[in-house]
């Protein structure tokens, strides 16, 4: 199938809004500013782009980093040999998308063919790629933004912006006879809340296992004591342990010998059972955010993994259900046992492309 032509500015506007997912603020002003930055400027040079979309689309200094990699991400032909660009550099050298040794049209092509590619592998199913595609793939996840879901504590500490402490400032006023005195404030602040994926590696879910995992360990190297993995098919496998190596390949690898029934049979309503009693109830789930990944082939009852997923959402904050199948055309949820658990799920999304990734991602940062 032939490649859908875009043009230059539809390139930038998507870059922009690449920006936007990513956490910067860009409003449709500052989007049509960087496009007109960027058309004001030499198109062929790479430094030219990051400086207009640095100088438009970014308000504060929080965002810069978040632009940067954001940048290298898009406009990048290898990520590991991607020019990195100090945030408070002044200039910068050896950056141009040509090396300076094509014309205005040829800078216009290759930002064309760099970012639509990115883009296209974006919507694509992960079961279908070739191993160039599925080496690209690997790359652009290690470029995922990940935020975790945070939670407010319980302890206050003084903060001048924060609310009035009524306990500390009465304690003042006593100390002072009752004379009255200033204000004493306080804020609770936030912090990661725990996080738990329940990753469905059975035979039916193959193709996307290797995916699912690679999202996890990224998502562990956010926040890694406050992410638990398991593995669900035949049995239950808790293999957090290994997700924790900084290594991607070298984690998957660990897994990969730790999980004793990998493109097995599924037996989700038992294996849910297992991990409700063993783990479940204790520290683990409670007030947690728990993600399951699986396509919903249930060999044993749907009815039993329909309690079993009501029990759980009793004792979790929230459970996401990422289904492969949930955003192809045409699936409908009738599979006995995605009909069992949808009662009793908060979020139901699909998980089959680096799109549906990303929308996982912002649905776990908002939960």
């Amino acid at each position: 199938m032939a490649a859908v032509e875009h043009s230059a500015e539809e390139i930038l506007l998507a870059f922009a809004a690449a920006v936007r997912s990513a956490g910067v603020m860009v409003t449709a002003d500052r989007a049509r500013s960087f496009v007109d930055a960027v058309g004001r400027l030499a198109l062929d040079r790479r430094a030219s782009v990051f400086w207009a979309g640095r100088a438009t689309l970014c308000a504060s200094p929080d965002d810069l980093p978040t632009y940067q990699r954001t940048f290298e991400a898009w406009f990048s032909v290898e990520h590991s040999s991607a020019t990195r660009v100090s945030p408070s550099a002044t200039s910068v050298s050896g950056a141009s998308l040509d090396d300076d040794g094509g014309g205005r049209e040829d800078g216009r092509n290759q930002l064309r063919a760099i970012a639509s590619r990115r883009e296209r592998l974006r919507h694509r199913d992960v079961a279908t790629l070739d191993d160039a595609e599925r080496a690209l793939l690997h790359r652009m996840f290690e470029e995922l933004p990940v935020r975790l879901p945070t939670r407010q504590t319980r302890r206050k500490h003084p903060d001048r912006h924060g609310d009035v402490d009524r306990v500390r400032t009465l304690r003042d006023q006593l100390r002072r006879g009752g004379e009255p005195g200033p204000l004493r404030r306080a804020r609770a602040p936030r912090k990661p809340r725990r996080v738990v994926w329940l990753i469905d590696v059975s035979g039916s879910m193959a193709p996307y296992a290797d995916s699912l995992l690679r999202l996890a360990h990224r998502v562990v190297e956010a926040a890694p004591h406050q992410v638990e993995v398991f593995t669900l098919g035949t049995r239950l496998t808790r293999v957090t342990g290994a997700m924790r190596v900084p290594d991607t390949e070298k984690a998957l690898a660990l897994a990969g010998r730790a999980v004793p029934d990998w493109s097995g049979g599924t037996r989700l309503g038992e294996v849910l059972r297992v991990f409700n009693d063993r783990w479940g109830q204790r520290v683990v789930a409670r007030g947690a955010v728990v993600v399951i990944a699986s396509d919903g082939w249930e060999r044993g009852d749907p009815a039993l993994l329909g309690r079993q997923t009501e029990r759980l959402h009793h004792l979790a904050r929230r459970i996401v259900w990422s289904n492969p199948h949930r955003g192809k055309v045409g699936y409908e949820p009738i599979q006995r046992g995605i009909t069992a658990v949808l009662p009793h799920v908060d979020s139901f999304i699909g998980g089959h492309s680096m799109q549906s990734f990303e929308e996982l991602l912002d649905v776990l940062a908002n939960a």
